[in-house]
């Protein structure tokens, strides 16, 4: 537990809530254990999205609501939270059964995202909001801008929508074995190929496609 927290950089006076974050139901139900991180990760949504709310009313003065919540929506979305996970290496750290396990369970996205809602849960319960406050500034809100590259697909919808345009994503390639997929997909505007991006989801091929296009646009 020492070299997480040492990571994280908080360390925790009820090391249970530490050990209960990083427990999955699939290693609870194997061990007979009275719980997982499913409570905490429920908990931990809750108090992500004041967090991320709070930020961005503050720093973000002159923005409506409706970009408030976009702006949110982005920063805890999966891929950003999974985003966080990995940066932490938090996968390492799971608890997860032997199937699980096996099919790639310690790497999978939506686990890792859970994960990162249960541990901030845990920091909050040990530490108060303050503590969870600067977990969340320190490795939570980095890695989200980090991976904010998920804007590209709604910024260039507004902007072709706005010109009388239609945009379609089209996916023209995918690679690897089963648990490793590359995936690489085509941006349409009108019809007319703008852009490739390649990833190891549709959705991250996507936005990577959107993003090329963004930049051919200027």
């Amino acid at each position: 537990m020492r070299p997480l927290e040492d990571k994280i950089g908080y360390s925790f006076g009820n090391k249970e809530l530490l050990e209960i974050a990083l427990t999955h139901s699939s290693y609870k139900n194997e061990r007979n254990l009275k719980h997982s991180y499913e409570r905490l990760e429920f908990l931990g949504d809750s108090v992500l999205g004041m967090l991320t709310a709070e930020m961005l009313y503050i720093s973000h003065p002159k923005l409506s609501e409706g970009e408030l919540t976009k702006r949110r929506a982005t920063l805890v979305c999966e891929s950003s939270l999974a985003n966080a996970a990995n940066i932490l290496g938090l996968g390492e750290h799971l608890r997860v059964g032997k199937g699980e396990d096996g099919t790639g369970g310690r790497r999978r996205p939506s686990i890792l995202a859970d994960l990162v809602e249960a541990l901030l849960a845990a920091v909050y319960l040990d530490g108060g909001l303050e503590s969870a406050r600067l977990f969340a500034e320190t490795h939570i809100f980095p890695a989200a801008l980090q991976n904010s590259f998920t804007d590209y697909k709604t910024i260039i919808q507004e902007k072709v929508q706005n010109a009388g345009s239609g945009i379609s994503y089209h996916l023209i390639g995918e690679d690897g074995p089963p648990h490793r997929r590359i995936f690489t997909a085509e941006i349409r505007v009108d019809g007319r190929p703008m852009g490739l991006g390649t990833g190891a989801s549709k959705k991250e091929a996507e936005q990577l496609a959107a993003r090329r296009a963004m930049e051919a646009m200027g």
